[in-house]
């Protein structure tokens, strides 16, 4: 019984799907890295100077006494807002390319199958065919 769940599961994992689903995988995370550094180095500095607002900031709760912590415990009782704006902008700027990519996939797969799904026209019957469909109509009628 263990042999045949081992042989099927080897069957399962190294399936073309699974190792492309896999490569996938592997190049996403590492596209992930790409986007966080676009937003971090490029995008927030951007906002920044724009709307002269750091994106990175914090905000205090009011029932916690930060005069008694040092700095490491006082921002870990801090809600870190500007995280969670790079990481939603990460996501946005991620989601827009992984769609922007399918769609072109799509496109392209559609284009190879247009061609092969579409029949080919119906030629135009010669005069010979033509003018004996006409004599056997006449034949049809007479009958």
């Amino acid at each position: 019984m263990f042999k045949s769940f081992m042989k099927e599961f080897k069957e399962f994992a190294l399936k073309g799907n699974v190792m492309d689903m896999a490569i996938g995988v592997i190049i996403g995370g590492a596209f992930g890295g790409i986007v966080g550094a676009l937003t971090t180095d490029f995008i927030n500095p951007l906002i920044n100077s724009i709307g002269g607002a750091e994106i990175a900031g914090t905000i205090k709760l009011p029932w916690v006494d930060y005069s008694a912590l040092d700095a490491e415990s006082a921002l870990a009782l801090k809600l870190n807002y500007g995280d969670f704006l790079t990481q939603i902008i990460n996501f946005l700027i991620l989601a827009l390319v992984l769609f922007l990519l399918l769609k072109g996939m799509n496109k392209l797969m559609n284009l190879g199958k247009k061609k092969e799904e579409e029949p080919a026209a119906e030629p135009e019957p010669s005069d010979e065919v033509k003018l004996l469909t006409e004599i056997k109509d006449l034949l049809k009628e007479k009958a």
